[in-house]
C-alpha cells in the first residue's frame, strides 16, 4: 500500500514538472512572439510612416506645381486683361488727340508760346510744327535759344524779341491806352510789353498777328491768366473766362468711355449761379469741339433732385434753370450727386426721368474747391490723364 501511495505521489512530481516546464514554454513562446510582433510592428511603423512621408511629399510637389501653373495662368490672364484695358485706353485718348491734330492740320492756325525758358515748351515747339499742326512762334532771343538747345531742329519756327520786334511801338501805344483808365503811365506800359512775354503774345493775338497763345508751364495761373483777361477778353456774349480739365480716366466705361471735362477746376472761386450757367455753356462747346460727341452736362451738389436742402444746393439749381432757359440747345440736368451723374444703376433710382443723370460727361462742380479736389482724386487715385 505504502509502495502505491509513492507512486502516486511520483507521477504527481513528474506531471507537475511537466506541468512547470509546458507553463515555462507557453511563457516563453508568448516572451517570443510579443518580441517578435513587436518588432515586426516598430518595422511595419517606421514603414509605414515612411511610406506617408513619401507620399505626403509627392502630394505637396504635385500642389506645388499645379499651384504655380494656376498662378502662372491666372498672372498671364490679368496681363491680357491689363493690355485689353491698356489699349483700349490708349485707343480712346489716342483718337480724341489724333482728331484734335487732324482738325488742327486741316485748319493750321498761329500759335505763340512765349515760355521758351522752358524746354519742354521748345520741345512742344518743334513737335507741333514738324507734325504741321501749328504755324508755331516762339518768343525769345533767336540765338540764345538756338544755342541753348543746340541739338533741336528749328526749321519753321518764327522768333520775336519783343524789344527788336517790328510791332513794340504799336503794342506799347495800344496797351497803354487800353490801361490807362486803371492808372497804368506809358512807362510801365512799355517795360511790361518788352520785358513780359506773356503780354507780348497776347497782345499778337489781340492785334490780329495770331490766333492763339498757349502758357502755364512756367508761369503760375494768375500770371498766365492776367493778361489774357487784360487784353484779348472773352468771348462775345460770354460773361465769365473759366477754366477746364480734359480727364481721360481709364478702365471706366462711365462719361464718354472715360472721358470727361471738368469744369471749373482751375480759375473762378465761387461762381454763382449765372457764372455756373455761362462756365456749363462754355464747357460744353469745349467737350464737343475737342470729342465730336455730344455733351451731357451735369452740374453736381451734395444733393440730388431735392434730397438736400440748403443755399448751395439751391445755387445749382438755379444755375441749371437759367441754363435751361438761356442755352436751351444743351443737354443739362441739376442739381445731382456725382454717382447720380455718372452711375446709370444709381441714376435710375436717383433721377429715373433724367436724359443726362447716368452718363454725364461733362461736369459742372459748384465751386474751385471741388472741382479742383476733383479732377486731383481721380488723377492720383484712378491714374487718369488730366489735359488743361
Amino acid at each position: 500500500m505504502e509502495e502505491i501511495f509513492n507512486k502516486i505521489i511520483e507521477i504527481d512530481e513528474k506531471a507537475k514538472g511537466i506541468v512547470n516546464i509546458e507553463k515555462e514554454k507557453k511563457i516563453n513562446l508568448e516572451e517570443h512572439i510579443e518580441s517578435e510582433f513587436g518588432i515586426k510592428k516598430v518595422v511595419l511603423d517606421m514603414e509605414f510612416k515612411d511610406e506617408v512621408e513619401n507620399q505626403k511629399k509627392k502630394y505637396n510637389e504635385k500642389f506645388q506645381e499645379a499651384k504655380e501653373q494656376i498662378d502662372d495662368n491666372v498672372q498671364k490672364e490679368m496681363e491680357e486683361l491689363k493690355n485689353i484695358y491698356s489699349i483700349k485706353e490708349n485707343e480712346i485718348i489716342r483718337n480724341i488727340i489724333d482728331d484734335i491734330k487732324r482738325k488742327a492740320k486741316s485748319n493750321k492756325k498761329v500759335i505763340v508760346l512765349p515760355e521758351s525758358e522752358d524746354e519742354r515748351v521748345v520741345e512742344a515747339a518743334i513737335k507741333a510744327q514738324g507734325e504741321g499742326v501749328a504755324q508755331i512762334i516762339l518768343i525769345g532771343d533767336e540765338n540764345e535759344i538756338k544755342q541753348k538747345y543746340t541739338n533741336f531742329d528749328f526749321l519753321n519756327i518764327k522768333f520775336i524779341l519783343p524789344s527788336t520786334s517790328f510791332y513794340i511801338e504799336e503794342f506799347i501805344n495800344k496797351f497803354y491806352e487800353m490801361r490807362k483808365s486803371k492808372g497804368m503811365t506809358l512807362e510801365e506800359a512799355t517795360n511790361i510789353i518788352k520785358n513780359n512775354y506773356n503780354y507780348f503774345a497776347c497782345m499778337l493775338v489781340n492785334e490780329g498777328y495770331a490766333d492763339g497763345v498757349v502758357s502755364g508751364a512756367h508761369h503760375s495761373t494768375s500770371d498766365t491768366l492776367r493778361p489774357a483777361l487784360q487784353i484779348i477778353k472773352t468771348k462775345e456774349g460770354v460773361a465769365k473766362a473759366s477754366s477746364f480739365f480734359l480727364m481721360n480716366v481709364p478702365n471706366t466705361s462711365y462719361g464718354e468711355e472715360g472721358v470727361f471735362i471738368f469744369s471749373d477746376a482751375g480759375l473762378n472761386q465761387n461762381p454763382t449761379s449765372e457764372e455756373l450757367a455761362d462756365i456749363a455753356y462754355s464747357s460744353s462747346v469745349s467737350f464737343e469741339l475737342l470729342t465730336g460727341k455730344k455733351a451731357k452736362v451735369a452740374f453736381l451738389s451734395h444733393s440730388t433732385k431735392g434730397s438736400a436742402k440748403h443755399e448751395d444746393v439751391d445755387k445749382v439749381i438755379n444755375a441749371f434753370n437759367i441754363t435751361k432757359n438761356k442755352y436751351p440747345f444743351i443737354l443739362c440736368d441739376g442739381e445731382l450727386q456725382l454717382d447720380a451723374a455718372i452711375v446709370p444703376e444709381i441714376a435710375k433710382s436717383k433721377a429715373k426721368d433724367s436724359l443726362v443723370a447716368g452718363y454725364a460727361n461733362t461736369l459742372i462742380f459748384p465751386d474751385l474747391d471741388s472741382g479742383n479736389i476733383g479732377y486731383k482724386l481721380v488723377e492720383r487715385l484712378a491714374k487718369a490723364e488730366a489735359y488743361g
